[in-house]
């Protein structure tokens, strides 16, 4: 299969080291330029008057992987203000680009927090190669206040994102792509007057929150290369993992 089955969300407690840093995995033209950003901070501080041994910090969130979108899949329309600017971004806003990146992510969600940076620096870096980046969040703000318009707004300054950063109040645009998570990720490719269509969807790279692997993006760099030089992406793809998106309490899709 194309991706990996999905939509199994376990919630727990998650423990983990603070990462050390491990050597470059060069593969591609992005990650031999990226420097690995460090673990941001999460919910649960270590006592300092505890006696000196190895320290943990505790993660609380639902993991959730992103689900088996056939690769294929074209774009959906989509029509959404930017917060930052005030500006209404649509799908033909990207239609002279060769690829488009549509991630769906979010302010507090400590899966996100780990790329942020990360992901700003690979978007950067192909943006100025010829691809179309957005962000959307699609989170609820009734349970989720602080990933409202506000918040994203100063979220996208502080990281400096390169990208437009859209708000999906009625979480149709999350549902009409078949997003579940966040970060998740949607690569699609267009041939000339050919719709966009989908041919990665899946994770940044192995890095968690709960593990000590570096990040690189490696995966998603991979994919993107291909695109961009006219290879083919390969079929293999390992899901998205991240928190589930927030849904508005009286929605269940």
């Amino acid at each position: 299969m194309a991706v990996a089955a999905g939509g199994a969300t376990t919630a727990g407690v998650r423990l983990f080291s603070v990462p050390r840093t491990l050597p470059a995995i060069r593969t591609s033209s992005f990650v031999t330029t990226l420097s690995f950003s460090k673990l941001g901070s999460f919910p649960g501080r270590v006592r300092s008057n505890e006696p000196a041994r190895k320290k943990l910090l505790v993660i609380r969130a639902a993991r959730t992987e992103s689900q088996g979108v056939s690769l294929g899949f074209r774009a959906p329309n989509f029509q959404l203000p930017e917060p930052l600017t005030g500006k209404t971004w649509t799908l033909e806003d990207f239609e002279s680009y060769p690829a488009l990146l549509v991630m769906f992510i979010c302010n507090h969600c400590p899966f996100v927090k780990h790329l942020k940076k990360d992901i700003a620096k690979l978007s950067n870096f192909y943006m100025k190669k010829g691809l179309a980046v957005v962000a959307i969040s699609s989170n609820s703000v009734a349970t989720h206040p602080q990933d409202g318009p506000q918040f994203m707004a100063e979220d996208a300054k502080l990281y400096n994102y390169p990208f437009p950063y859209l708000y999906d109040e009625t979480q149709d645009v999350a549902r009409d792509f078949g997003a579940v998570c966040t970060p998740e990720f949607f690569l699609f490719k267009k041939d000339g007057r050919r719709p966009f269509e989908l041919v990665y969807h899946g994770q940044f790279d192995d890095s968690r929150p709960s593990n000590s692997v570096p990040v690189t993006g490696r995966d998603l760099s991979l994919a993107i290369d291909s695109v961009l030089s006219g290879q083919p992406v390969p079929l293999v793809q390992k899901p998205s993992v991240g928190c589930s998106i927030k849904w508005h309490p009286q929605k269940s899709w």
